[in-house]
């Protein structure tokens, strides 16, 4: 009989990433017990709550992770739950290593993507960059700050409810990115009338109860205009950065241009301007511009000249029928249907907001002699 070291075995687990916390089951506690006896391995793992919504992916990817071994022919898993105490020391565990995005040498680059008014494609051109580079292999966390018109659940294919480990939430993942949405709390489509101090509190709590990790970009849908929760995004997280979207419609972009200008008080940076649905590339080959043309250029320089620096035209995204189909299914476009043009200026898109790595400089850094 072979012989299987518990070593080998928790090893062996270590593959074996829990769907929400993003981290080795073995890390977090989850392995109550494994063995081998006769060519046949049993392993007990505890969910971190009895309704957990992964434990069959869990169950899956334990057995598959064992069954890699020699020697081993069959796998039985147990599945039980952390007692209080457990779920006590995890919380412990992970609230220690939450970052502080608010916190000035936190190495997360926060991003608020805006608009001056609705309907211009800010939630879907959001949803594209953090899938875009998530599947580059970042760690991307979003919030969908429109409390009102929030729709960045279906815009990612999310059906299911945050999961709650007693006063901790743990958000929903989708195409590698971690998701929270006021409505992923709502058991309808229903309307959610609340008012300033509300919408304040509703991200405080996002920033503050939900677990996100250690991430490189987090991505918030702000609700177009200039309200609430612009505001507070400027006070809860002060070194965040504005990325404006506009159409190339002359309205448009006089909407969007006090979008942009709300850095001058909140003294947040405007990394340049996306101009969306920029032109309908027709079948002979010529381009229609069904909203006109040169706003999205517009704003940029008008931007430029008042916030005192360069506020760059970083893309300009077809209109297609693709994004439209993405959106339906909860795909997003970079992910469905790559080749297309648009998905293309989304994905060169990701590339220019994400080419700054986290870097150290003016980091004040924890060192001891």
């Amino acid at each position: 009989m072979q012989d299987f070291p518990q070593d080998r075995l928790l090893r062996a687990l270590d593959s074996v990433i829990d769907p929400e916390l993003r981290k080795p089951i073995t890390e977090l506690g989850m392995v109550s017990a494994v063995s081998v006896e006769d060519s046949r391995a049993a392993a007990t793992i505890l969910l971190t709550v009895a309704g957990c919504p992964m434990r069959s992916t869990i169950e899956n990817d334990v057995r598959a992770a064992l069954q890699k071994l020699d020697g081993i022919d069959q796998v039985d898993v147990t599945l039980g739950v952390m007692d209080p105490h457990q779920r006590a020391a995890l919380r412990e565990q992970l609230a220690s290593r939450r970052t502080p995005f608010s916190d000035p040498s936190s190495l997360t680059r926060v991003i608020a993507v805006a608009s001056g008014k609705g309907g211009v494609g800010k939630s879907s051109i959001t949803a594209n960059l953090a899938a875009a580079l998530a599947a580059q292999g970042m760690k991307v966390g979003l919030i969908d700050a429109d409390v009102h018109g929030f729709s960045i659940p279906s815009l990612m294919g999310i059906t299911q409810k945050p999961t709650r480990v007693d006063d901790m939430i743990l958000p929903p993942v989708a195409h590698g990115v971690k998701v929270i949405s006021i409505g992923m709390f709502l058991d309808s489509n229903q309307p959610v009338i609340w008012r300033g101090p509300m919408l304040h509190r509703s991200l405080e709590q996002f920033l503050s109860d939900v677990y996100f990790g250690d991430l490189d970009y987090l991505f918030l849908d702000l609700p177009p205009g200039t309200g609430d929760m612009a505001i507070s995004v400027s006070q809860l997280l002060p070194n965040s950065e504005l990325l404006v979207i506009t159409t190339p419609q002359s309205t448009a972009t006089e909407v969007a241009e006090r979008a942009g200008t709300i850095a001058l008080q909140t003294q947040q940076k405007v990394i340049g301007v996306v101009e969306n649905m920029s032109y309908l590339q027709l079948p002979d080959g010529t381009r229609m511009e069904v909203f006109g043309s040169g706003g999205g250029q517009k704003l940029s320089d008008s931007l430029s000249t008042q916030l005192g620096y360069q506020v760059p035209l970083l893309a300009q995204i077809p209109l297609e029928e693709s994004v439209r189909l993405g959106s339906d299914q909860g795909s997003p476009v970079v992910l469905s249907a790559p080749p297309a043009p648009a998905a293309e200026a989304l994905a060169e898109l990701a590339s220019q907001v994400g080419h700054r790595p986290r870097g150290l400089a003016g980091r004040s850094l924890p060192l001891s002699l």
